[in-house]
């Protein structure tokens, strides 16, 4: 008899770990392999979309760097210097710009045209920056005209 009683009394010490182990949840380390895997699913979901919009935001910032150099930064610069219808060179704007770096979100510089060289459409000072991939004339190019 006792036998059976060791036998029985084992199963139930073995059912009662087992239940326990079940009452208690996952494990910190459970947990944390769950966590990994949902981080490199939402990785692999939403990396591309917001590295586009991060592409997005630098155009639309080069936009506003052109737009303001044309038309906020030259015509303060023409009113200080009424004897000149041209800055030598774009630097010269600098001091009317908040922003004191002259390269495009991209890393090129923005290009400047006044005079004679300027461009149908333009009046006054142009700026451009030739883009993304750095080539003037493509249509990446983001233009103050």
């Amino acid at each position: 008899m006792k036998k059976k009683e060791t036998h029985m009394s084992i199963i139930r010490t073995r059912l009662s770990r087992t239940a326990r182990r079940a009452q208690r949840g996952m494990t910190l380390l459970e947990i944390m392999i769950v966590l990994a895997i949902l981080a490199l699913v939402m990785g692999l979901v939403v990396g591309p979309r917001v590295m586009k919009m991060f592409g997005e935001s630098k155009g639309d910032i080069a936009k506003a760097t052109v737009t303001k150099y044309a038309y906020e930064a030259y015509p303060s610069w023409s009113a200080s210097h009424p004897d000149k219808a041209c800055p030598d060179k774009l630097e010269d704007l600098n001091e009317y710009m908040n922003n004191k770096d002259i390269k495009d979100p991209w890393g090129g510089t923005y290009k400047m045209m006044c005079g004679q060289n300027l461009p149908a459409g333009a009046k006054g000072l142009a700026v451009m920056s030739p883009g993304e991939d750095g080539k003037e004339g493509t249509a990446d190019d983001v233009k103050s005209w």
